[in-house]
């Protein structure tokens, strides 16, 4: 039985063949695309569980494929950059990536990444209440449908969020005005990841964005030097 479907974006073939047979051989089903354009046509005809994404690409970068792909849809992506490409990862961070690997890596190690990755998407969202939906004026969080929604004129409204940034809601949420620490956060999130705490920074970004364009703004909040809380929205 497939673990589920990966899709591959490397212009490196030899890397991307060595890729694909560590996958097979764990039980994952996977598609090879080598440059951007490739991959956003072969991403949308299979819609895979998740992807792994080199940032640097021919003809569509890879910031600009991941862009692509959280316009519409929440699939998990696991960035794979150069060492010295780390401008380039924040910018990945910002545009919804859900982890990252660092070139030169052992196929293994991007396995067991990916492994981590779709286990993080199975986890419940909140393991601090027993609550299955939270609320805070306009804003609901359902953990059992890992679902976010905000209330519009009666109509509850479905934000397109990303497993990380669902479970920064839901950690939050669950314990308004407290402080969480960046490294706290992280290990809530990302507890299988090796990301740097600063990541959560990029996350919260496109967190705080997302739910300012429903309309529900200064809620979360930055206490300078330590880390960040939840403010109940009016």
């Amino acid at each position: 039985m497939s673990k589920g479907r990966i899709l591959i974006v490397e212009d490196d073939l030899d890397g991307a063949d060595i890729l694909d047979a560590y996958l097979n051989r764990e039980g994952f089903q996977t598609r090879q695309a080598a440059d951007g354009h490739q991959a956003l046509e072969l991403y949308r005809r299979w819609r895979p569980d998740l992807v792994l994404l080199d940032v640097m690409l021919p003809g569509l970068s890879g910031n600009e494929v991941l862009a692509a792909i959280r316009q519409h849809a929440s699939t998990a992506v696991i960035m794979v950059t150069a060492v010295a490409d780390q401008p380039r990862l924040i910018n990945s961070l910002l545009y919804g990536a859900d982890d990252y690997v660092v070139k030169p890596y052992h196929p293994g190690e991007v396995v067991a990444r990916v492994h981590a990755v779709l286990r993080r998407l199975l986890r419940p969202l909140s393991d601090a209440p027993q609550q299955a939906v939270l609320r805070h004026g306009a804003l609901t969080l359902d953990s059992d449908a890992a679902l976010a929604t905000v209330d519009k004129d009666g109509q509850p409204q479905a934000l397109t969020l990303t497993r990380t940034e669902l479970n920064l809601l839901a950690q939050m949420m669950a314990a308004p005005t407290r402080m969480f620490s960046r490294a706290e956060l992280l290990a809530h999130s990302q507890p299988e990841s090796d990301a740097m705490e600063r990541v959560v920074d990029a996350h919260l970004h496109n967190l705080r964005r997302k739910l300012e364009q429903a309309g529900i703004r200064e809620v979360v909040v930055t206490v300078r030097g330590l880390g960040y809380r939840f403010r109940n929205p009016s």
